[in-house]
């Protein structure tokens, strides 16, 4: 009997379902986790993907050692539900949350000086000690300080001045904005600055950072710097490791699938008929003219999982994703495998992007198998 989760008092009968295949994800927790360990490297295991949904975030804490999301409301739920890991703060934080930071988690990333002196004495009023990683910005161009320099003395001063902090280690993020690649030689240079903070410092780290999923193409090249101990990861453990061309094939890539239900089946014109203008969000579309199809409706749409509905992947590839509005999907069924009518059952697998988007709307259901 699947185990559902809280988001609506309703029958398992109730679409649009998100089901997350609970045995599936185990398999590569355990897999990533196991190839990870050959380089001497820590996955802190990333629930945003899921909107830290705990019974899905329970597997990730018998597996990892850190439990990390950008968001304290997801920590937050882990923390009253008594999760024994430590809880890091992936995102830099804001100024007004830090009471709540210094509450909640035991680590975070930051990257601005004046928010860190904040932590320190938010830290101090609580009667804590709180780690922190500095983020080391290597051209991506989202969070870290550019200046190096600045990360160094910053790092003394966290050392030496700050009572409440502890110097946990140094990170970065490569690939989230910039798209800036985790080259061998990106890898090193947060390797030599690393080990110019321990002379500055007088002691070791105990934490290089070097990334999240996108780094795991390095690692796989066997070409990892061996002072790197620790990725952040979320999607490659939920949706395998395809985004970045990785041959590797251990992963399973259906952890998560999206259920939905035929609300329309017609023959209709593939081509739209009088005077266009723009679609419900201001975009011109250009349609393909393929003639009269049998054509479906599923009753969800980009309310429901962002703005792309061709990322997702119909389990059926002989049917067709045309498009979406708010609330609809709309599908080439004319080739489906079985002869679709209302009320089937349309499944999806499902890209992170989509992922984040479904597990955050009341609108859609999760469902633990």
């Amino acid at each position: 009997m699947a185990n559902k989760t809280n988001r609506w008092n309703s029958s398992y009968l109730t679409y649009p379902i998100v089901v997350c295949k609970l045995n599936k994800l185990k398999e590569n927790l355990v897999a990533l986790k196991e190839r990870c360990h050959i380089f001497n490297v820590d996955i802190a295991g990333v629930i945003k993907g899921f909107n830290g949904i705990p019974e899905i975030a329970e597997v990730f804490s018998k597996e990892f050692y850190y439990i990390a999301s950008s968001r304290l409301e997801h920590l937050k739920v882990l923390k009253e539900k008594n999760f024994s890991n430590p809880l890091m703060c992936i995102r830099i934080s804001m100024p007004y949350e830090l009471e709540e930071l210094v509450d909640i988690c035991d680590i975070s990333l930051q990257s601005d000086p004046y928010v860190i002196s904040l932590i320190n004495k938010a830290a101090e009023r609580a009667g804590k000690k709180h780690d922190i990683i500095l983020m080391a910005d290597l051209g991506d161009l989202r969070e870290g300080f550019w200046d190096k320099n600045s990360l160094i003395d910053e790092a003394e001063k966290i050392e030496k001045e700050y009572k409440n902090l502890h110097l946990k280690g140094i990170g970065t993020n490569l690939g989230c904005y910039g798209s800036i690649k985790a080259t061998p030689e990106k890898l090193e240079e947060l390797v030599a600055i690393g080990e110019k903070v321990e002379e500055r410092i007088g002691r070791k780290l105990e934490i290089i950072s070097g990334g999240a999923s996108s780094s795991l193409l390095t690692l796989f090249e066997n070409k990892w710097p061996k002072r790197i101990n620790q990725l952040r990861i979320g999607e490659g453990l939920l949706m395998g490791l395809e985004t970045w061309d990785l041959k590797e094939d251990f992963l399973n890539d259906d952890c998560f699938i999206l259920k939905t239900q035929v609300v329309e089946v017609e023959m209709k014109p593939s081509f739209p008929v009088g005077e266009r203008g723009v679609d419900a969000f201001g975009n011109v579309v250009e349609y393909e003219d393929i003639g009269i199809h049998k054509r479906a409706i599923v009753a969800i749409g980009k309310l429901d999982y962002g703005n792309d509905p061709f990322s997702l992947t119909p389990l059926d590839e002989d049917i067709k994703i045309l498009g979406a509005s708010s609330d609809h999907t709309l599908l080439d069924v004319s080739h489906a495998k079985e002869d679709i009518k209302v009320g089937d059952i349309v499944e999806f697998k499902i890209p992170y992007s989509n992922l984040i988007y479904l597990t955050n709307t009341n609108t859609v259901r999760v469902v633990v198998e």
